[in-house]
């Protein structure tokens, strides 16, 4: 009879209130803070320095990490649809070549073509967009429309665009740029247009329909094609994009360095790649927000200034930033696990 009662009241009283879920970026939000304040601690016993209370340190790190995550939040873009893209790091080198040269006040691109002399920063600027969309779109073309894997595809062309940057000048270094093109990488210029690309990307893939064509075919394929997705030249557009991203990387990259050399960009897909990872996006496809890509470029921008700042050697370096990855990425997972 008491359990008659109690079942009345019950559901007299309605449906138990469900603990609302805390947002997929929560765990890797923490996961910062947790990294930040070790540092921190760290910084105080070893170097009796402070790590977070150093605004001019902070705007570094994040500085270093602009590019990376320029990178990564094209990368997101990709890994979300279900591929990937290892060819950003040669991407940034071959822009950076392609647009310095151009930028120039006296070089090898003026005298074969005087009439670029006098021109504006926007040309070498567009050149380099240029380069990193036409790449952008020959990956996308590969995988959609060649049935080449992702893996493979963007590896034949990290291989190829890290060629073409040495060939270009024969590996020389490219110097004596304009003081209009290296304005865009001066002061924390790199910084505001790392957030409104991140802004801009966020909108996108939150509130249009290409956002919701991009999760789409991550989370099923073949049910996109069925619900009228035209499934290849969105993933045309997808790469496009990423290789755009990439080409700003390059121009930046070259801005801030005020030359251009074929080396730059070396091993920063696999940074974007672990940025995003870190962030919440799921290799398999479909999961994933910027938000979380954004946290995980500040998590390796914490690691390389904290390691920097504690003074360990570049050997050791290496070591723990990839065991903070990797635990990093555990956790995330874990809370993604749980989520479903």
């Amino acid at each position: 009879m008491a359990t008659v009662a109690g079942n009345v009241a019950a559901t007299a009283a309605g449906p138990p209130k469900r603990r609302r879920a805390l947002p997929p970026e929560a765990s890797i939000l923490l996961v910062l803070v947790g990294i930040a304040v070790v540092f921190e601690l760290l910084g105080w016993t070893i170097r009796h320095q402070s790590f977070l209370g150093n605004p001019q340190l902070l705007l570094i790190m994040i500085l270093q990490v602009s590019v990376t995550g320029l990178l990564a939040i094209g990368v997101t873009q990709v890994i979300i649809t279900g591929g990937i893209d290892l060819s950003s790091g040669s991407v940034v080198a071959l822009s950076a070549m392609v647009a310095a040269s151009l930028a120039q006040e006296s070089g090898y691109a003026r005298a074969v073509f005087p009439s670029l002399t006098g021109m504006p920063a926007l040309v070498p600027i567009a050149a380099g967009l240029g380069v990193g969309l036409v790449a952008g779109l020959i990956n996308g073309a590969l995988t959609a429309y060649g049935n080449i894997p992702a893996f493979i595809a963007t590896l034949g062309m990290m291989v190829t665009a890290r060629g073409l940057a040495q060939y270009y000048t024969h590996g020389q270094p490219v110097s004596m740029l304009s003081d209009q093109y290296t304005w865009i990488g001066s002061g924390s210029r790199p910084v505001f247009i790392f957030v409104a690309v991140a802004i801009v990307f966020y909108i996108a893939l939150r509130y249009t329909k290409y956002g919701k064509y991009t999760y789409a075919i991550g989370g099923n394929v073949q049910a996109a094609r069925v619900s009228g997705i035209n499934v290849g030249r969105h993933l045309v557009v997808v790469y496009a994009i990423a290789g755009l991203l990439s080409g700003l990387g390059g121009v930046i990259t070259s801005a801030r360095a005020a030359s251009g050399q074929a080396g730059m960009g070396m091993s920063y897909e696999l940074d974007a790649i672990a940025a995003a990872v870190i962030g919440g996006i799921s290799l398999s496809g479909g999961v994933g927000r910027i938000t979380g890509t954004v946290i995980g470029t500040l998590i390796l921008g914490v690691m390389m200034s904290g390691v920097t700042c504690l003074g360990v050697d570049s050997y050791n370096q290496n070591i723990i930033e990839g065991v903070i990855i990797v635990a990093a990425v555990v956790v995330v997972q874990d809370r993604n696990r749980r989520r479903k």
